[in-house]
């Protein structure tokens, strides 16, 4: 079970304003408990230091955070405040910072306001109200520092800051994820293949991923070790979740079931949560087996949260995982043509796919040969479910560089090439001709992951907590 996203809120105020205005800090106390109440979510805990108004419970409030170690801090801008009391914080804690400016309305009611009558009554009220007024020198500090934060301003019952939060919340969550996520290896790269090639060290460094360098002879062993009754209840599953041809040789499924129960038994023991893999072997190699069977097995762990990317695609399979955290799915894919006609690109590939965001049954077919591969044996023909999606690609660009690189459009209806692949119709805001360029142009590998729903803005939150760029071509 995923650990709890922790998130630190405090609030920060002026200590000399509470003799002069009674009743403004228990106002500003019931505002912070507002927003400590709706951020305690599911998966989320939230601890809260509470209102900071001077520097000393600042200092103290950076060390509860760190000895709580949150995944970042919300700092809500109760009303104007002296960046001494933010700058401690974020220094001892160590974490990126959100700051909320968030007033408690949308806006003042100014003849009620101005009916107050009393100047020290409406000085008081609009203190209430003054949120914005810290946001530039708590940012100006910030920028000085080095301290990264993002801001979201709104008011607090706004349906857009609740979505932003809970956005920064989800990404937190699968950024958590990402760094306990273990990524196995299996084989080599596809020879040739340049820009599939990994620095391995970097995506580590920007993700805080582990990486398995796996055996296929251990793959091999557990293979051999399965048994008959295990291969039966696989075959099952393939009956549950894929439409299987009725050309569907039974010695191919005996053969694919027997790869998929090992390659479950492999994530089990090396304890995966990713998979990149492509082997070849010479002819006759006992491994040849196995790789050649390997498609229905890897479409099944796909879809049960272990995305796993052919051709040794690692910056792929990172993309996947991903759009996996997020719930967006995260399938396989690259260009496959384009349809000037009705300006659509396709999008497709062979071997393993996200069977959960399929449009419709997802299909176990027999291929008579694996194009640019050893061999023959079963695979996956679907497409994506009509409506948004999201492609992510993790990209290492030039001198060490790296970035995300986004689109977001729809999958549409129409004529699919049934040829034992997984391919669908994509429209973007661009044209097809465009898209295509803009997307070539920024240097990722000709690989993507695609998933369902827009979730640009998540994938940009997820990019600046990871420190490195958020590209969007549309």
């Amino acid at each position: 079970m995923a650990k709890k996203t922790k998130i630190g809120l405090y609030g920060i105020g002026l200590d000399t304003y509470w003799s002069q205005f009674p009743g403004l800090r228990e106002r500003l106390e019931g505002y912070l408990g507002y927003v400590a109440k709706r951020l305690q979510t599911n998966g989320t805990k939230v601890v809260n230091a509470g209102l900071i108004d001077n520097p000393e419970k600042a200092r103290k409030a950076g060390e509860f955070f760190h000895s709580e170690n949150v995944d970042a801090v919300f700092l809500y801008v109760s009303t104007y405040a002296l960046s001494h009391t933010v700058l401690p914080v974020a220094q001892k804690a160590n974490v990126p910072i959100i700051v909320l400016n968030l007033q408690p309305v949308a806006a003042i009611d100014y003849k009620k306001f101005n009916a107050l009558g009393d100047r020290g009554k409406m000085t008081g009220e609009w203190l209430a109200h003054c949120q914005a007024c810290s946001v530039p020198e708590i940012a100006h500090v910030f920028n000085n520092a080095g301290i990264p934060y993002d801001i979201v301003t709104g008011w607090l019952e706004e349906e857009y800051v609740w979505e932003e939060l809970y956005s920064w919340v989800q990404a937190l969550k699968v950024r958590s994820m990402l760094k306990d996520t273990r990524v196995g290896i299996l084989g080599h790269y596809y020879c040739g293949m340049l820009d599939v090639y990994t620095d391995v060290t970097s995506a580590a460094s920007v993700f805080g991923c582990h990486f398995e360098i796996l055996e296929m002879d251990l793959l091999k062993l557990y293979r051999d070790q399965v048994k008959d009754c295990d291969i039966e209840k696989k075959i099952q599953q393939f009956e549950r979740e894929f439409s299987v041809d009725p050309e569907c040789d039974s010695q191919e499924l005996h053969r694919a079931a027997k790869t998929s129960c090992a390659l479950d038994r492999l994530v089990s023991e090396k304890k995966l949560g990713a998979l990149a893999y492509y082997y070849e072997g010479t002819e006759g190699n006992p491994h040849e087996e196995i790789v050649t069977s390997v498609i229905a097995g890897n479409t099944l762990l796909t879809a049960h949260n272990v995305p796993v990317a052919g051709e040794c695609e690692v910056k792929n399979v990172l993309a996947m995982k991903m759009l996996d955290l997020f719930g967006a799915g995260g399938s396989f894919a690259e260009f496959y043509a384009m349809d000037f006609n009705e300006d659509v690109v396709f999008w497709g590939h062979d071997g393993p796919a996200h069977a959960k965001i399929a449009e419709g049954e997802v299909g176990l077919v027999p291929l008579p040969v694996y194009h640019g591969k050893p061999g023959k044996g079963l695979s996956i023909q679907m497409s994506v479910k009509h409506g948004p999606v999201t492609l992510l690609a993790y990209v290492q660009g030039p001198g060490g560089s790296s970035f995300l690189l986004v689109a977001e459009g729809e999958s549409v209806s129409g004529e699919t090439l049934q040829m034992g692949n997984t391919n669908s119709r994509y429209k973007f805001p661009l044209s097809a001709r465009d898209f295509t360029n803009a997307w070539a142009k920024a240097g990722p590998a000709h690989h993507s992951a695609i998933g369902i729903g827009h979730i640009g803005d998540s994938i940009e939150k997820l990019a600046k907590l990871l420190g490195i760029e958020c590209r969007r071509i549309c």
